[in-house]
């Protein structure tokens, strides 16, 4: 069941606000949460169902053995690290080691086929988080297996996240407040997600998957970059659009997630970029892996092999591809290459737009690789973007098929929808109460057009559900 789904959107999240404003008080609201959430997976995944609630005993267990103040915490830490990689392992990379395995060996080891659990990166990685945070402090932890199970599997980010802290949400757990203005700043915040998704991220979608099924031979620099780009928006309004829905929800039922998405293409550095991108994943590699490598503490040629592991881990989180792989090494090449290479101080207007012509061209490159089906795929691709300025009649008539007038609304809707001015204009009109009363109106207007598009076009799943 996701977000953008009919059955969500008409029927589950109607039913559960109005049940939860029914019930009084905060422990009924959180029951009526926790069946909400396992009846949400179960929906969509109910074979793996009893691997969540498996997960989340795990973890519980854990946590209270790694509280106790005995030798043997370190050993608990190390055990639930092992066993949270290791079921994540199993599930997500078994067929791709035994695919690596059999070209490096030069034999033909059998391929497992194993179904992906749905969200298993990200609830595996909320699991671990909790336990290696009260290892490093015990009064973190929590004697109810409920509170746990609350946190790991709340419905507004199961399945794609944010990644977040249980020290972020553990507070209201116990103590929160459903109103009215919170209500409806949670659906005008839902419907812009939704929006982004259905009418932005979708619309995109069927223009690139045209692109990115098209033959080496019928590619030109103009198709390429029309899927390049195009690729670009989508995932960008995919991805923060599930992060708007989800942070909407939370405020409909009393909790406040952290931002996600802090507009990474108006970056003027590949730094800065992933200060602003998936924010809830780079803070988690940050503080659970670079960290711990040692950081930027240990001398610069270490600093930049933790930066390049943290990349490495960051791609091979996202799939097991070399196509991950690489965008992530990408990234963190990039960054590497930043820190030894920029000069210290401040940088005047020319170098900062130059800043963001150069980190945008990195970005819409690297999800090159991430979208491509192979390297071979991608390489033909960023190819063509450079050098492939022979024009066919054949590509001229893909483009051309490609290039209607809804994907050009749309790519300028996009340009200008991922850069902050929209949300310069939402402050400005927060100080005037007649427009900020009318973003409600305009809100509802989006959402009839949502619904037209639900009942007109077909199903695309989220991008990073097969995460």
């Amino acid at each position: 069941m996701a977000f953008s789904s009919v059955i969500f959107v008409c029927v589950f999240l109607p039913a559960v606000c109005i049940l939860n404003w029914a019930i009084p008080g905060v422990r009924g609201r959180n029951i009526l949460l926790a069946a909400a959430s396992l009846l949400f997976y179960a929906f969509g995944d109910p074979a793996h169902l009893l691997l969540l609630l498996g997960s989340v005993l795990f973890n519980y267990a854990a946590g209270l053995l790694a509280a106790r103040p005995w030798r043997w915490s370190r050993l608990v830490l190390w055990a639930a690290v092992a066993g949270n990689l290791g079921v994540l392992a199993f599930y997500k990379y078994l067929g791709f080691l035994a695919e690596n395995l059999s070209l490096l060996l030069g034999v033909s080891l059998p391929v497992p086929a194993v179904a992906l659990p749905l969200g298993i990166s990200f609830f595996t990685f909320q699991g671990l988080s909790y336990v290696i945070d009260v290892y490093r402090d015990k009064s973190l932890a929590t004697r109810s297996f409920f509170d746990l199970l609350l946190y790991i599997c709340l419905f507004p980010r199961l399945v794609a996240g944010p990644i977040l802290k249980y020290q972020d949400v553990a507070g209201e757990l116990h103590c929160r407040a459903v109103t009215l203005d919170g209500t409806a700043r949670g659906v005008r915040r839902f419907i812009l997600g939704l929006t982004k998704k259905l009418l932005l991220s979708d619309t995109a979608a069927g223009m690139v998957n045209a692109v990115f099924a098209l033959e080496a031979g019928q590619l030109d620099f103009r198709l390429a970059w029309l899927g390049a780009v195009g690729y670009a928006l989508q995932i960008y309004f995919d991805f923060s659009g599930y992060s708007d829905m989800a942070i909407g929800l939370g405020w409909i039922f009393g909790f406040h997630f952290k931002e996600n998405f802090r507009y990474p293409y108006a970056a003027a550095s590949v730094k800065e970029f992933w200060r602003r991108w998936h924010i809830s994943l780079s803070t988690w590699f940050r503080d659970y892996l670079y960290i711990p490598l040692g950081g930027n503490r240990k001398g610069k040629a270490r600093t930049y092999c933790n930066k390049l592991i943290v990349f490495f881990c960051t791609g091979l989180w996202h799939g097991a591809s070399w196509t991950y792989v690489v965008w992530g090494l990408w990234h963190g090449v990039f960054l590497v290459a930043e820190d030894r290479l920029r000069p210290a101080g401040r940088h005047g207007r020319p170098a900062r737009w130059l800043g963001h012509l150069y980190t945008l061209l990195v970005a819409v490159v690297g999800f090159v690789f991430f979208r491509a089906a192979t390297l071979g795929q991608a390489a033909e691709i960023i190819r063509s973007m450079f050098t492939g300025f022979a024009v066919t009649a054949e590509s001229a008539a893909a483009l051309a098929s490609l290039a209607s007038p809804l994907h050009l609304w749309v790519l300028a809707a996009g340009c200008i929808g991922c850069l902050p001015w929209l949300d310069r204009v939402k402050q400005w009109a927060a100080k005037h109460p007649i427009l900020e009363a009318a973003s409600y109106p305009a809100a509802l207007a989006l959402f009839g057009l949502d619904l037209v598009h639900l009942s007109a076009a077909s199903f695309v799943p989220f991008i990073y559900f097969q995460f």
